[in-house]
């Protein structure tokens, strides 16, 4: 893109939905129109340009997020296509973290289901202006009206429609009405379009359907609604604006509709993304801290502006090395040049600089604001990390993931295998902030967790085909959490004498309960010098140590909050390591006072079966120690909603098929952590403890 290019005319535009509504489609026909590609890839065919991983070839999903820039009405849109599936979230979270403006996408007969919501709550999250794209209009059952329906009551939005579909009994979906241009755009299977006139047996439902429009468009926008009270026509122009702003304000959500594999409704998609989502200058400026003071401080979305930019994604590429997805907000980032990575307060240089056709690289000499690119060279840059001008450092804020819920033991196939394990593990590791490599309790066993089943099977075959390790994996066990329900109050001393200098330490603290999803609090009440400034961070240290060993059953402390309230120490043998030690000591028995239990990861479930199946559904997962939240009739078929803990789900999909004759679907996804039965909890406190070393699961 050019030095000086026009920020008003770029658009960072993520596509998110739940699996299987048609994403990837809906981009690989985005590439074609827009003159990217000139043939279209198919995802059943294992074809998708966007779907470029063995990996997603072979299970016709998309599992890492993939970019993409393509031109349209003399726009730039960078596309990011994310995952579907909930044990990729990560990818979505981070993506929508950098992005301007996204597209849901719905099936036409699926409607909002359980991962749209979940995108939906990460967009929210982020304050992303989205644009609403109801797909498969083609199929047997699709209700374009109904889906707006869920979209307005599901997930709290304002959704208005902009075109309306036509759809024939024996023909399917013919195109649609545009609402604002008052015309209608019929497409055959080539994707070739051609506009008529509103047919006359359809204009009075355009016209009411308009009035919808002008009238919610009025309710958020005080410029067309002084026009709308007043009786005044509403341009054209008038319009989209209007709604462009309401878009950007986030008060109203345009709705589309289409066909991607049939090639029905994609231009126009390409133009709503160009009317009502957000250029890097309708937003506000990014904030950020000063990383000395802690002030906050902003940057303005201009290419000679002082540099800003996040490491949003770190992939680890065979072939050239570690690179990292950047996205700038200020200033230019140019190859060669130096900056500060203020979140780990190092310097680095920029090596080459690529922009991406999903794993394609197309070399450039800088990336400016408001664009998104990718870095080489940044060997000491993790996702998350801020990248600055070393000359006006500042902090952005970091992105947050949720922790894993489910591990497995890891070994490497052979002798040859055991030094290439820990390395290959190390960057796949870099990459993913959801994936985590540690060590168990059993000597000289690895533990690798993630969000589910499926991130660990990719995981472990990527080690195999991506870095030529073979490796052993022991049975999924769940990432249990401990905590307590009560306060406790310890005072500890630490001593010990070796015939030369000595060790002391001593502090006095409270432990208490801090309430779900807090993680960990420490609360720092020493007056008087009672103990040195210089050794409570030792204090911490000591205490964090302690919590990700665990007490209760060897799994990490979560949701407690320490309050360090006295203390002493000598002059001679108090030292760093004597207050670590001594806070570990104290914390381990005071939380053995404090009634420990056990928490587990419990998710969302649901089951989509035929009528005459529900019943042995429903009876499984109670079976499960699930709990029953919803059951609705969608067709033929009802849908069953439940809480169920992780733990008891392995085996599930084998399970439903022979209950359901392999007519049945599910979706899960994590929910929270609850409180394990107590007898359950110490059935597995006692498994726990009787493991020879060196096994697990």
């Amino acid at each position: 893109m050019a030095k000086n290019h026009d920020l008003t005319r770029v658009r960072n535009v993520g596509i998110m939905a739940h699996i299987d509504a048609g994403k990837t489609t809906v981009t690989e026909r985005i590439l074609y129109f827009s003159g990217k590609t000139h043939k279209m890839g198919e995802v059943h065919e294992g074809e998708a340009t966007m779907d470029w991983m063995a990996q997603e070839r072979e299970r016709g999903i998309t599992i890492t997020s993939a970019a993409t820039t393509v031109a349209w009405r003399d726009h730039a849109i960078t596309i990011i296509d994310t995952p579907g599936h909930v044990d990729f979230t990560v990818e979505v979270e981070r993506s929508l973290r950098v992005l301007d403006g996204a597209i849901a996408l719905f099936c036409g007969v699926g409607g909002v289901e359980p991962q749209s919501e979940t995108v939906w709550r990460q967009a929210d999250k982020y304050e992303v202006p989205v644009i609403a794209f109801v797909n498969k209009m083609d199929r047997a059952g699709a209700d374009f009206f109904g889906v707006i329906g869920l979209i307005e009551s599901q997930l709290g939005a304002n959704p208005v429609p902009v075109v309306i579909p036509m759809v024939d009994e024996n023909d399917g979906l013919l195109g649609v009405i545009d609402l604002i241009d008052n015309v209608a755009h019929y497409y055959d299977d080539e994707g070739t379009r051609h506009d008529e006139p509103v047919p006359a047996a359809r204009q009075a439902e355009r016209d009411s359907w308009f009035k919808h429009l002008i009238e919610k468009a009025s309710e958020v926008d005080d410029h067309l609604m002084e026009r709308f009270v007043a009786d005044e026509p509403i341009s054209r122009d008038e319009l989209i604006a209007g709604l462009r702003r309401a878009t950007l304000a986030r008060t109203i959500v345009p709705v589309l509709c289409g066909a991607a594999f049939r090639n029905k409704g994609v231009r126009r998609l390409l133009d709503a993304v160009v009317d009502f989502l957000p250029s890097p200058m309708d937003l506000p400026p990014v904030i950020g801290t000063c990383p000395e003071s802690r002030e906050a401080m902003e940057r303005l979305p201009k290419p000679d502006g002082r540099l800003a930019a996040l490491a949003f994604k770190i992939v680890a590429d065979q072939h050239t090395g570690k690179t990292t997805y950047v996205r700038v907000y200020s200033g230019t980032l140019r190859s060669g040049s130096q900056v500060l990575n203020s979140t780990q307060d190092r310097r680095q240089r920029i090596g080459r600089l690529m922009k991406m056709h999903a794993n394609r690289p197309e070399i450039v000499d800088e990336i400016t604001a408001g664009d998104i690119g990718v870095a080489v060279g940044l060997s000491e840059t993790n996702t998350g990390d801020t990248l600055c001008d070393p000359a006006h450092p500042i902090l952005l804020e970091a992105i947050e993931f949720p922790a894993p819920v489910l591990s497995i033991s890891i070994q490497p196939a052979s002798r040859q295998d055991r030094d290439k394990l820990g390395t290959a593990l190390h960057r796949l590791a870099n990459e993913d902030p959801t994936f985590v490599v540690s060590t168990g309790e059993a000597r000289g066993e690895t533990v690798i967790s993630g969000m589910g089943e499926l991130h660990l099977e990719i995981i472990v075959d990527r080690l195999r085909r991506e870095f030529g390790v073979g490796a052993v994996v022991g049975t999924p066990e769940v990432a249990y959490r401990e905590t307590i329900t009560l306060p406790a109050d310890i005072v500890h001393r630490y001593v010990k004498q070796t015939g030369g200098r000595g060790e002391y330490a001593h502090v006095v603290m409270r432990i208490e309960p801090a309430g779900a999803g807090v993680g960990f609090e420490f609360v720092n009440e020493i007056t008087g010098g009672r103990i040195p400034r210089e050794y409570i961070p030792s204090i911490e240290k000591g205490i964090i140590g302690a919590m990700a060993g665990g007490i209760y059953a060897g799994y990490p402390v979560v949701d407690v909050r320490v309050v360090l309230t006295d203390g002493s120490f000598h002059e001679v043998d108090s030292s760093d390591r004597a207050f670590q030690i001594c806070a570990s000591q104290a914390f381990k028995a005071a939380f053995a006072k404090a009634n420990p239990e056990l928490l587990e990861p419990v998710m969302s479930v649901q089951v989509v079966a035929p009528e005459e199946h529900a019943g042995p559904v429903h009876g499984d997962l109670c079976a499960r120690r699930g709990r029953i939240t919803g059951m609705h009739v969608k067709g033929a078929m009802n849908e069953v909603e439940a809480l169920v803990p992780l733990g008891t789900m392995f085996g599930y999909a084998t399970q439903l098929r022979s209950l359901t004759s392999g007519r049945a679907s599910f979706t899960m996804q994590f929910e929270r952590y609850e409180a394990v039965p107590y007898s359950i909890a110490e059935e597995i406190v006692a498994r726990r403890r009787e493991r020879p070393a060196g096994h697990r699961g």
